[in-house]
């Protein structure tokens, strides 16, 4: 005989596939990094995220590629950070499992927590890193307002502020090949 449906999980599970369905497209993602030595960057990268196949690891599964075509230096001024890149995670109930994280290398666990229709909350612990990331859908889903907090070891370690705006979904943009 089958387990009961716990008719609560399923409302939060439609809902929070709803929220991440609400988030596929194209994206430019204007970023300000602060750091604790007061140094700022300021990256522009496009973002695009897709759902992909679903697996057995999660009842849905998602690609976050992104990309930057004005980011020489980052990789000498910030060791680890990378250019381009891909994630891909699974929405398993209130989790996100993520192929890898980011500046982590390692397969990574986020908590997920909806605030409200428009706006989740993602906590992240890996390698000593503790990561509070806030995203919210502005204006009818056509720019997102994402803030950022990463301790690293106990201490506030790099704060980041986003400003997304969705693309035109006819808008074509190539990955870059390196």
């Amino acid at each position: 005989m089958p387990a009961p449906i716990h008719r609560s999980r399923i409302q939060l599970d439609s809902s929070l596939r709803r929220w991440f369905h609400r988030n596929l497209g194209l994206w430019r993602s204007r970023r300000t990094l602060y750091f604790p030595d007061d140094e700022i960057l300021q990256l522009d990268i496009q973002l695009r995220i897709e759902e992909i196949s679903p697996s057995i690891e999660g009842e849905t599964a998602y690609r976050f590629t992104w990309w930057s075509e004005h980011a020489e230096g980052l990789i000498e001024r910030k060791p680890g950070y990378q250019r381009a890149g891909s994630i891909t995670a699974h929405l398993c109930g209130h989790q996100l499992q993520g192929s890898c994280g980011y500046p982590f290398r390692s397969p990574t666990e986020s908590q997920l927590r909806q605030v409200d229709e428009h706006e989740l909350i993602l906590k992240s612990i890996d390698e000593g890193w503790q990561i509070l990331d806030h995203i919210r859908l502005v204006d009818q889903d056509r720019f997102r307002a994402r803030s950022i907090y990463a301790w690293l070891d106990g201490s506030l370690h790099l704060v980041e502020t986003h400003h997304d705006s969705r693309l035109p979904s006819d808008t074509v943009a190539a990955v870059p090949s390196d």
